[in-house]
């Protein structure tokens, strides 16, 4: 069985981010989601919160496993049994910053290989920073995420939750 390790901080899990664990799973018997974890980083869902939401929303993807890891990727990927690490790429910016992890791990570890995956256009500006902004100014996100991650962006943001009660009405 070949593994990949799709390692991101996941704040939250996006549906262009459910694209790229599918597509992974085109080429890989699994994909392990490796949610890090940084207390550095300021993210809006804490940790377990973010585990729970990626497990609800990818329980029906056969081949998927939700993990976390600490320290360096490459170090975590081999302690896996698998050499891969699985990245997806939206733009030019994205391959700029990608492409210097990649040569780091590659210094690190020169048996862990990265994968890029690019992204579908339809997701081609989406990330979490920026549903993130449009969610706490009440913008609709119902297409740009699972209903589980619009319901936990609508308890964190009172402008979001009135959109949806509104829309419901």
């Amino acid at each position: 069985m070949k593994s990949a390790v799709y390692p991101g901080s996941f704040d939250p899990i996006t549906n262009g981010h459910l694209s790229i664990i599918r597509r992974g799973l085109e080429i890989f018997d699994e994909v392990i989601v490796a949610v890090a974890k940084n207390p550095e980083k300021k993210n809006l869902f804490p940790l377990e919160e973010r585990l729970d939401i990626i497990r609800r929303v990818t329980e029906t993807i056969p081949g998927v496993r939700v993990d976390t890891f600490t320290g360096l990727l490459v170090d975590y990927v081999i302690s896996q049994k698998t050499n891969v690490i699985l990245r997806g790429i939206r733009a030019l910016s994205d391959f700029d910053y990608e492409f210097q992890l990649a040569l780091m791990n590659r210094k690190l570890n020169r048996k862990v290989q990265s994968i890029f995956l690019m992204t579908d256009y339809k997701w081609l500006y989406v990330s979490s920073t920026i549903i993130k902004e449009a969610a706490a100014l009440g913008g609709d996100v119902n297409a740009l995420v699972p209903d589980i991650v619009r319901e936990a962006l609508a308890d964190k943001f009172p402008a979001l939750k009135a959109r949806l009660k509104k829309s419901n009405h």
